[in-house]
């Protein structure tokens, strides 16, 4: 009589709306989780159920080394950040949420008034899915107003004057050690969107920064790719790097580009070449001059790892570039050299004509924005004649000539394709 009367009431009532009691048991489970996170004891699709309605807001000390589920990590993503390619993060969802997570908490982090806790107690949390860090801007510590702190010392009976505020950043050492994957650390010393508020000094990246960061490097021994860029390193900070960057076991590519190294900054890159297994070397952007490059021939000449390098920006000149050339008559692994804007004339192109008739492992060559002129032009277009690797020859801007640079590009687009249909022909189930 209870269900009749209860029919009556409300037509749309019945026995099948009451919940499954595993579904109430689920529901507590997910309302309960960060207290009691319990997962593995349940069946699998129990789980699925669970993962698929849990919080996005639980705490990391509660589900990063507990949920490895990539669609749980995928929502946790999606509601963060508007642009998400883990194409980038080895794809994975989870590896992307620690890095970007990370780096956003390094990215906020004021000296002298962040608690260092704040990332000290992530690395338990992150240590095993971090792989590469991108870190593009540095706070420097929070500016004491003068007055007040002179206000402040008179107040104590201080006759001492005030000390200015260290500009010091925060000390990646005691993180990077203990990030036992890593393999990639892009950083940027300055800060972004500053607006108004800027000052030289907020992209002052100090010795002591530098001290910090070369040893935190030289004990990263999983490391494989090191950038340092747009962060006013000056031939001191670079012979600081490299003296920790010697011998470095996994190190393979190193970026310095736009920065402020000079002639004796390279002549201590060129010592790294001769200890290292460095494949990729850019110093786009810099100051080197012509002894500067000589030494990184030097270097070059006696490489056997080296695969490309990157001068763009500079100042070799001819002399640094016929340096360049003559270590290209005996280097057999260099792939790809940048030379553009150096202030190059025919001289090096000349010395080039004999690389390009010599040399077979070259495949790409630039030389934009120099002043190779149209006699340049004519001997490089000599050398190229017998040449049957090189892919990629970049001559705008180089004054050549529009005939010559027409038939230097023929000669390379012939390369290209033959390179093309035989890679065609070795890959594997590829018919032509």
């Amino acid at each position: 009589s209870y269900y009749t009367h209860r029919v009556i009431q409300d037509p749309e009532w019945s026995l099948v709306t009451v919940p499954h009691l595993t579904e109430l048991c689920l529901q507590h489970i997910i309302h309960n989780f960060e207290k009691n996170p319990i997962l593995d004891r349940l069946l699998p699709k129990h789980q699925r159920k669970v993962l698929d309605k849990l919080s996005t807001s639980l705490p990391l000390a509660v589900t990063a080394n507990l949920i490895s589920d990539e669609d749980y990590w995928r929502r946790r993503c999606t509601e963060r950040w508007q642009a998400c390619d883990i194409s980038n993060y080895g794809d994975s969802w989870k590896q992307m949420f620690f890095e970007c997570h990370l780096e956003n908490v390094l990215k906020r982090f004021i000296p002298n008034t962040t608690d260092p806790s704040w990332v000290l107690e992530l690395i338990p949390l992150c240590r095993d899915y971090v792989r590469k860090l991108e870190v593009d801007q540095f706070l420097p510590p929070v500016k004491v107003d003068k007055k007040e702190e002179r206000d402040n010392l008179s107040d104590t009976g201080s006759d001492l004057g005030f000390c200015e505020v260290s500009v010091h950043h925060y000390d990646l050492g005691a993180l990077i050690t203990a990030l036992p994957h890593l393999e990639e650390l892009h950083l940027t010393y300055g800060v972004k969107d500053c607006g108004m508020n800027f000052e030289w000094n907020l992209f002052n990246f100090t010795y002591q920064d530098c001290c910090n960061l070369a040893v935190a490097v030289k004990m990263c021994h999983s490391l494989k790719v090191f950038k340092l860029t747009r962060s006013k390193v000056d031939d001191d900070k670079t012979r600081l790097l490299v003296r920790n960057l010697l011998d470095h076991p996994c190190l393979v590519e190193l970026n310095l580009s736009h920065n402020l190294i000079r002639d004796k900054g390279a002549r201590a890159v060129g010592k790294l070449l001769n200890r290292s297994r460095l494949e990729i070397l850019d110093l786009c952007n810099n100051q080197i001059c012509r002894l500067g490059a000589q030494a990184l021939a030097q270097a070059l000449a006696e490489n056997s790892t080296l695969t490309s390098l990157n001068l763009r920006l500079n100042c070799v000149e001819d002399e640094g570039g016929e340096a360049i050339g003559r270590a290209l008559l005996t280097n057999t692994t260099l792939k790809s050299i940048h030379l553009g804007s150096n202030n190059l004339s025919e001289s090096t192109a000349a010395l080039f004509s004999q690389v390009l008739a010599q040399n077979i492992t070259l495949t790409s060559i630039n030389f934009s924005c120099n002043h190779l002129g149209p006699d340049g032009g004519k001997q490089l277009l000599d050398g190229l004649v017998d040449n049957k690797v090189l892919t990629e020859f970049d001559l705008r801007l180089a004054e050549v000539g529009q005939e010559t640079e027409y038939l230097i590009h023929r000669i390379v687009w012939a390369n290209r394709e033959a390179a093309r249909l035989g890679s065609l022909q070795h890959a594997p189930g590829q018919t032509l």
